[in-house]
């Protein structure tokens, strides 16, 4: 019979509907049901395509005793991170604090009033490696909890106020100059692993933002260092078996510092944040490779991950069949070599193993190979590879795919509309651009309320009942900003406005700093705020950035002062740990270059007008906002008082409030906005 969780719309959640285990969704009925009981609470917490909390979900939820144990003895609460990120990282820093580590699934006892007293992540079904059973747990907590309860209040009262004693080291007053950048990109110079690429060794996550760091640094510098990093990066992942080599897309993570074997679940955000990365590679290098990974990551988005609404899912998972009705990781996406002659034939079959780096040893599990492209596999034949290339791909097509979290969340899909925006309109995909609209389209329509309070997550057309935190009204904004800029449709720049002023209204503090849940949410045991990236941009530099483009796009002073007032934190983070606030880095370039804005006037179907704006939408400069349209059009405050010029199209650029004089040339406008 299903628990409480049939009735939600999180796939991962629903994951554990038919459990035996009596799940309530996060709830204030939950807690008062234990109050009732006098019960401790169990709180889970994971995400659909999370495969150890796939593993515990079968080991133990699933199983009959463990979850007759759990019901008599706890009030059990599940809660899907991706859903509620500020439930999350409130207890995620109590763990983290309380062990040292973290991660998914997290498993945290509460008392009835939410306070967290006993700790941990994955539990095994019988003692191993140094873990005790789950049951083992569940056993002494609920011991501890009916012997010495005076003792578990005291250890939840000291971790509740040890949690709200901590005060953010925000760094005081000022913006991050170019001391502190200079000294963030040393820092990353240190960490960087010249062998492999990419920073620091085992596991390896992609540097999304530290990237878009690298590259605006040295748009804004000239620093070669710089550019050869991002560029090395993106190389030895695109190479790497984290790239997925038949039907583009990238994979959470490497297990290793070469990039060879991921953890195989694709996640929306990670794909977003690259194919942006790798267009603005392009853009910097004209290198082709990168933009054949922009372009693939782009359709693998659109063909893997869009929805029938026109959003775009979460994730895929890791797992799925083998054929014998088994789940494995990864096994959509490996190849023997056995396999490869099967679907190839001899000749071919070695060709590819070679090209594609398959050993009969293999570089997984079982004597599997993820498909890679190694340095040394010698000059192909492009037809011959496009051809085995297809074949593969259709032969894939034929395995069992990995389920997919069909769950919108709306700071993703921001990200999403960026990345797809920009990636159309450099690389001359309009298809790409449409898409990005459709998401836009979704999140007004059903995201957005007459307030503009943003929800945080639909399924199937169907809002979910979580308000939206910080980075989704700062990564929303961001996606509205870009799509503004390359459709030249200034109702995007309105509603990244509505959302920002939610931000000023709704999200920040004393001196510039920046809450990640608004003023009105449900209170917690801590209100979660931290300004460094994770997977994601943090939604404090997300924030940040977005208000610093609103400023230079409409000359707002309160949006330019709060964009300032949020980079402080950059300012004492960015030298000392640059690898964890790439996107605030990020930002900080763009406000020592402006950011620059260009207004094009003219007719849209006049060549000299196309001609300048192909060059705007390809200039390097960090951050700059673009408008084009007709003088004096409404759309853009950026087009007032903007004439044409000799009776043709014009570009006008400024900076710091003062604008140089207007160009009718491309290769003029060109020079205006090189370093």
């Amino acid at each position: 019979m299903p628990n409480r969780l049939a009735h939600e719309t999180s796939p991962y959640l629903l994951q554990h509907a038919d459990n035996p285990v009596d799940w309530w969704p996060w709830s204030a009925e939950a807690f008062e049901e234990a109050r009732r009981r006098d019960v401790p609470v169990l709180l889970s917490v994971g995400y659909s395509s999370c495969h150890w909390c796939h593993v515990m979900a079968h080991e133990s939820f699933e199983d009959d005793a463990t979850a007759a144990l759990l019901n008599e003895q706890f009030v059990a609460v599940k809660v899907d991170r991706e859903e509620r990120p500020d439930v999350d990282a409130v207890y995620m820093e109590a763990v983290q604090a309380a062990t040292g580590q973290g991660g998914w699934p997290m498993t945290v006892f509460l008392t009835p009033d939410a306070e967290p007293f006993y700790f941990g992540t994955y539990f095994p079904p019988e003692p191993r490696h140094g873990m005790p059973s789950f049951s083992d747990v569940l056993d002494g907590v609920s011991r501890a909890w009916t012997d010495r309860r005076g003792e578990v209040a005291e250890v939840a009262a000291r971790i509740v106020k040890d949690l709200s004693g901590r005060s953010l080291a925000y760094g005081g007053d000022g913006v991050p100059g170019e001391n502190e950048l200079a000294q963030a990109l040393l820092g990353l110079t240190r960490e960087y692993d010249a062998k492999a690429g990419g920073f620091g060794g085992a596991p390896k996550f992609p540097p999304s933002m530290a990237l878009e760091f690298l590259l605006r640094h040295h748009a804004r510098t000239g620093a070669e260092g710089a550019l050869q990093m991002a560029a090395d990066t993106c190389e030895a992942m695109a190479r790497g078996g984290i790239y997925d080599q038949l039907g583009g897309g990238f994979a959470r993570y490497a297990v290793d510092r070469e990039w060879v074997v991921p953890h195989f679940e694709k996640m929306l955000y990670d794909n977003a944040l690259l194919c942006r990365v790798y267009a603005h590679l392009w853009r910097a290098t004209g290198s082709d490779l990168a933009r054949r990974v922009a372009l693939e990551t782009a359709d693998f988005m659109v063909r893997e991950l869009r929805t029938p609404e026109g959003g775009f899912a979460s994730a895929l998972d890791a797992d799925s069949d083998d054929g014998t009705g088994k789940h494995v990781e990864g096994v959509f996406y490996v190849w023997t070599p056995d396999q490869l002659t099967a679907v190839l034939g001899e000749d071919d079959a070695r060709y590819a193993a070679r090209y594609f780096g398959v050993t009969e040893e293999g570089t997984f599990e079982h004597g599997s190979s993820v498909l890679q492209l190694p340095q040394d596999a010698g000059v192909a034949d492009a037809d011959r590879i496009a051809s085995i290339r297809q074949r593969l791909l259709a032969a894939r097509e034929e395995r069992a795919r990995p389920g997919r979290d069909d769950k919108i969340v709306a700071a993703w899909n921001g990200l999403a509309i960026a990345a797809l925006a920009e990636t159309g309109a450099l690389l001359d995909r309009p298809d790409l651009v449409d898409r990005a609209t459709e998401a836009a389209d979704l999140l007004v329509r059903l995201h957005l309320d007459d307030g503009a309070r943003l929800t945080r997550t639909s399924k199937d057309g169907q809002a979910g009942g979580n308000a939206g935190v910080l980075e989704d009204y700062a990564d929303v904004a961001e996606g509205f900003l870009a799509l503004a800029s390359v459709t030249g449709e200034g109702v995007w720049l309105e509603f990244a406005g509505f959302l920002l002023d939610i931000v000023l209204d709704q999200f920040t503090s004393e001196g510039g700093a920046l809450y990640d849940t608004a003023h009105d949410a449900e209170p917690l045991i801590r209100r979660p705020q931290d300004p460094t990236d994770n997977a994601t941009p943090s939604g404090w530099t997300a924030a940040a950035g977005a208000l610093l483009s609103y400023a230079a796009h409409t000359g707002s002073e309160a949006h330019r002062a709060a964009a300032e007032g949020a980079l402080g934190v950059v300012k004492a983070l960015g030298p000392r740990a640059p690898r964890f606030i790439g996107w605030g880095l990020a930002a900080a370039e763009a406000l020592l270059d402006g950011p620059r804005e260009i207004a094009v006037v003219g007719a849209p179907d006049d060549d000299r007008f196309q001609g300048l704006r192909r060059t705007a939408l390809h200039a390097t400069t960090p951050g700059a906002v673009f408008a084009f349209g007709t003088p004096d059009s409404e759309e853009f405050p950026l087009l007032k008082d903007r004439p044409l010029v000799a009776g043709g199209a014009a570009a006008y650029v400024c900076r710091h409030f003062t604008c140089d004089a207007p160009t009718t040339d491309p290769a003029e406008l060109g020079r205006k906005l090189a370093r």
